[in-house]
Order: C-alpha cells, then sequence, then structure tokens
C-alpha cells in the first residue's frame, strides 16, 4: 500500500529519517541499504508546500504574495530560511570575452607574442 508523503511528514514530525528498503514500481524490484532523504524531502511539510508553490509561480515572489496573502519580505525571509537547509554550488559565470582577448590569441597562435605577454594581457 502507497503512503502520501504528507503521512510520512506527520509521523516522524521532523525527526532524521533513514530509508532502508527501496522498491521501483515498474519491475517490482527492491534494494535494500541505508539511505538518506533528500534534503527537500527532510523540510517539514508546510515548507515542502512552499517550495513548489514558489515553482509553480515560476519563482515569482509578487505571485507568491498573491498566493499565500504575505508581504514580498516575508516571502523573501521564509525562501532564505528553507535555502539554509540546502548546500549551493557558487556559480560564477566567466567574463564576456572581448574582441580584444581574440587579437591577442591571434598574436599568440601566430607567434607574435609570448605565452607570458598573452597572459599578462588578459588578465587586464
Amino acid at each position: 500500500m502507497v503512503k502520501d508523503w504528507q503521512e510520512l511528514t506527520k509521523l516522524t514530525q521532523g525527526a532524521p529519517v533513514t530509508v532502508e528498503r527501496v522498491k521501483l514500481v515498474s519491475s517490482g524490484i527492491a534494494i535494500e541499504g541505508s539511505f538518506d532523504l533528500p534534503n527537500l524531502a527532510r523540510l517539514p511539510a508546510e515548507d515542502q508546500v512552499f517550495v513548489m508553490t514558489f515553482v509553480k509561480c515560476h519563482g515569482s515572489i509578487k505571485d507568491m504574495e498573491k498566493f499565500f496573502g504575505i508581504s514580498y519580505p516575508t516571502v523573501k525571509n521564509r525562501l532564505q530560511r528553507i535555502g539554509a537547509n540546502f548546500n549551493f554550488i557558487e556559480n560564477f559565470p566567466a567574463p564576456p570575452k572581448t574582441n580584444e582577448d581574440d587579437n591577442v590569441l591571434t598574436e599568440l597562435e601566430k607567434g607574435g607574442i609570448s605565452v607570458e605577454e598573452a597572459l599578462r594581457r588578459l588578465q587586464r
């Protein structure tokens, strides 16, 4: 019998949970071991609903304000509180390449400048 995730959340009341058996529905194959729940599944039910609504609203804080009848700062604060449960990877985009960069690389390829000179120019 399949149980709803909300029932599990009520039973555990925020206590840490380890899953020891997983069954693939399509094949009936069961895997036993010790599996931690994903961070999102460890959130309290109301925070999971909040995150799902945020995704449904396509990340629009204005839509979240309307949906929950709360203020912009309240939405932001709640998202920050929920986000503190996750480890995020910082992703810094590379600076845009300029025509000057292409010129330096072309000069380097033709042997017109040294590698050291190319690096010096590209670091500006």
